[in-house]
């Protein structure tokens, strides 16, 4: 069988087997959306749940759900509204829209870096044309890929559906911090829908409008580069293309952060825990690769990224980036609403320090604001220094923001023992896009061949959306009744199983290879009477291999398998 794939001819099964659908095509569709039908519900499922497994199990981080709608003044903060856009250029002949770096990419190894003007000379210096028409391309300029909304009824509130689940769990950092009892690491997942007005989506399932992401927040004391189960993979080799120019390298992770190429533990081992969640759903080893961000590529918020890259039919493909965020999110939600999004980190002995506190002028606060004064009062020497803005400090007194100078406050210096200081959280962020992950498991399951015209899914078999096909080899003489009793008893959310006794049983087998289904049970007459009564044939999808197993031990064997158990083994 030949691992060769036309992307097309993948959709194509897609479509066929109900893995997904495109969007609306009663009404002729929408580009960049889809549906998933039921295989591809199942398996999109089992993918989170493996994700869940390494982050909620094995390392413990907490999940959220939050809303997909956001009031303008979050993504203000976050710089969605000032910075999240691409360049579009429209034909000036058929005005179709068109991703600018996207049309000189045969000319530039990363157009994505160009700037407007730079993109407008390629089109001359290139003779870059409308793919469409023909057309002349007019002049490239911004385009916010946000979706644009109002909140309420006839409201002036500006809102936005999100780009990104991640700003839902930035602005409940204040709650989550509570809930994990004031201390860090803080590590917080989020699954969900995000959206992005892309401008020309194409390549299928690669650029959708509406997506799904499984990100991945990790709130970090700033001064602590370490992380406790480093050691555990600091031995395993990883493949890097850093940004220094040099060509892919394959180290072990602990030689990557010994030669700075990547900054420190924490990124590192998040890096390669991507490896291990990619690698176990299904990702060929020898197609991943992580790229590091250029400087002038790198997200307005991110300190460094690496991409995870997925050697597919539409070239090296981004299927997950893993970024060092540093303080931006917090610093800037904090700036913008006002609210102190730290950290208090404890000293292991107080220690005696200078410091500059803001101290209220009570006699001027008492006949300006009568019984608030003493709330004023506190509320002022809450704030640090740094809080003054023009000599001003800007307070939120119930619906209302009062702004004081300084006749009512002064910055004195004091001495006194502390217990600690409060720091802002850097963020590390692995950030999936789980329709680029299944897509990408996808392709590299696909098998077919072409002399045979058979076709074959090697998916991992805890991310298969049917993980045991029943079969009687005929419905009739009592052999339907065991294979529906076998059903039964196996059939279970972890165990999708599959009753089928329509065709031949080399059909039935080729519709489960098709979708990926592992393993397949057949009960025929030697199941109910001769030496072998009370066994049934259990068959391997990928060696096709088959064995006669208890009929009282199919969920034994079956969980065994799904364990990891060889089936040569059984």
């Amino acid at each position: 069988m030949s691992n060769e794939i036309n992307s097309n001819d993948l959709l194509s099964l897609c479509r066929r087997r109900g893995f997904v659908w495109p969007s609306f095509e009663l009404y002729g569709g929408v580009a960049g959306m889809f549906d998933y039908g039921p295989l591809g519900s199942n398996m999109r499922n089992n993918i989170v749940e493996v994700w869940r497994d390494i982050y909620r199990g094995r390392e413990g981080f907490i999940e959220i759900d939050s809303e997909t709608v956001n009031p303008r003044e979050v993504f203000k903060a976050s710089g969605h509204v000032d910075e999240f856009a691409d360049l579009v250029t429209y034909c000036t002949k058929c005005e179709s829209a068109f991703r600018a770096d996207h049309l000189v990419k045969e000319f530039f190894d990363n157009p994505d870096v160009l700037s407007p003007k730079e993109l407008d000379d390629a089109f001359v210096k290139f003779d870059v044309k409308c793919p469409e028409c023909g057309g002349k391309l007019g002049l490239v300029e911004e385009f916010n890929l946000m979706f644009k909304t109002t909140i309420g009824p006839g409201s002036s509130r500006v809102g936005y559906l999100r780009p990104e689940t991640a700003q839902g769990i930035f602005v409940n950092y204040l709650n989550l911090y509570r809930y994990n009892r004031e201390k860090l690491p803080l590590g917080v997942i989020q699954t969900g829908r995000g959206y992005r007005n892309e401008i020309s989506p194409r390549q299928g399932m690669i650029r959708m409008r509406e997506f799904n992401m499984m990100e991945v927040e990790l709130f970090v004391d700033p001064e602590d580069k370490g992380w406790s189960r480093f050691h555990e993979i600091e031995n395993d080799p990883i493949t890097l293309v850093p940004n220094t120019g040099t060509e892919a390298v394959t180290m072990t992770v602990g030689e990557a952060v010994s030669k700075g190429i990547i900054a420190n533990k924490v990124l590192a081992y998040f890096v390669y825990t991507t490896q291990q969640l990619l690698v176990r759903l299904g990702v060929d080893q020898k197609r991943l690769r992580f790229r590091q961000h250029l400087r002038d590529e790198m997200a307005h918020y991110a300190m460094d990224c690496w991409d995870a890259e997925v050697l597919l039919s539409f070239g090296w493909i981004e299927v997950t980036g893993i970024a060092d965020r540093g303080c931006w999110d917090l610093s800037r939600h904090a700036e913008f609403s006002g609210t102190e999004l730290t950290h208090f980190k404890k000293f292991d002995e107080p220690e005696e320090r200078e410091t500059d506190k803001v101290k209220a002028k009570h006699k001027a606060l008492g006949p300006r604001f009568k019984d608030k004064a003493k709330s004023i009062a506190e509320m002022m020497e809450a704030k640090r220094p740094s809080d003054i803005r023009d000599g001003k400090l800007a307070l939120k007194v119930g619906d209302e923001e009062v702004i004081l100078d300084g006749e009512f406050f002064e910055v004195v210096r004091v001495r006194e023992k502390i217990s600690g200081e409060r720091v802002i959280p850097h963020v590390i962020e692995p950030s999936h896009g789980l329709d680029r992950i299944f897509y990408s498991v996808l392709e590299h399951a696909y098998t077919y061949d072409k002399k045979e015209d058979y076709t074959v899914l090697r998916l991992a078999p805890e991310i298969a959306p049917i993980k045991v096909g029943i079969f009687p080899l005929m419905e009739k003489d009592g052999l339907d009744a065991l294979a529906s009793d076998i059903y039964k008893k196996v059939h279970s959310p972890s165990m999708e199983a599959y009753y089928d006794g329509s065709g031949t049983i080399g059909k039935r087998y080729a519709r489960m290879d098709e979708i990926g289904t592992p393993w397949c049970i057949t009960v025929d007459y030697e199941s109910l009477e001769g030496p072998s009564k009370g066994t049934v044939t259990i068959r391997d999808r990928n060696t096709t291999a088959q064995k006669r197993i208890r009929a009282d031990s199919v969920q034994e064997a079956l969980r065994s398998l799904l364990s990891g158990r060889r089936f040569e083994d059984l």
